[in-house]
């Protein structure tokens, strides 16, 4: 799926008036190509710099263009101190400017993203994730279920700190283990059908997975946490540690495992 969204140079052209979905796919795109334009012009030789740059940079294109399209909306980032008032709002939008900064510092590498959610109400029914690096954006209500892969199950896990739930879990479904970086890549995977299962265990905030879960929802794909309860958003202490996201044909498997 390539990036169908709103072009960057009509980014401040967008309404005020503009449906949820598209504003969430605008700015996720958006931010992305200013994440690209960022790599270009610092390169790749002081990987500090440049991934203070790039939290920076789509930090203030995204918090400028959420005050100027959704002004009454509240808003939690990884990026930006939290405001207890979201607390008592019906519509917050979650946030992670640069989910993978370790691999959006290293030439070559496109398993990073940016997400854009937003909670309504107690639900996530808005979500878009970004991955630059591949020339794809992916949004609600625009997925599809992916297709059912015959072949030994795949299970996207950490390159560099996989959680002893990932051995666990691949050992019973005699999995394929696939080394991604970013959360939204891991679970973009399996919405893209390259991958089946995702299990996380490590530590997590609700940034890290409020907008994944809302595409991987809208795909027909089963989401929650390791113990198989609901993943609940904006709440108090954003720390959301655990994740699972499957092909609803694997849930009871991968949930049987980690039991």
């Amino acid at each position: 799926m390539t990036d169908t969204s709103t072009p960057a140079e009509s980014l401040d052209d967008l309404s005020p008036e503009a449906d949820d979905h598209i504003v969430a796919a605008a700015l996720a795109s958006a931010a992305g190509r200013r994440l690209l334009e960022i790599r270009t012009e610092l390169g790749f030789a002081d990987s500090g710099a440049l991934r203070a740059a790039g939290d920076r940079g789509a930090q203030d294109l995204l918090a400028r263009q959420l005050a100027r399209l959704r002004p009454d909306d509240a808003v939690l980032s990884e990026e930006a101190r939290d405001d207890a008032a979201r607390l008592t709002r019906s519509r917050v939008w979650i946030i992670d400017p640069l989910d993978g900064t370790r691999e959006f510092s290293e030439e070559g590498r496109g398993d990073w993203a940016v997400h854009v959610a937003l909670w309504i109400d107690g639900l996530v029914p808005v979500g878009a994730v970004a991955l630059p690096g591949r020339g794809i954006t992916l949004s609600t209500p625009h997925v599809v279920a992916p297709q059912v892969n015959p072949g030994r199950p795949r299970m996207v896990v950490s390159r560099t700190r996989p959680p002893a739930q990932t051995q666990t879990v691949a050992t019973a479904l005699d999995a394929e283990l696939v080394p991604l970086g970013s959360a939204g890549a891991k679970v973009s995977a399996v919405v893209l059908g390259e991958a089946d299962v995702y299990v996380h265990g490590g530590g997590q905030y609700e940034w890290d997975s409020a907008a994944p879960v809302a595409l991987a929802r809208a795909a027909g794909l089963h989401t929650s946490r390791l113990d198989g309860s609901e993943l609940i958003y904006n709440q108090a202490d954003p720390f959301l540690p655990d994740l699972v996201v499957c092909r609803e044909d694997l849930r009871e498997a991968v949930l049987a495992a980690l039991r």
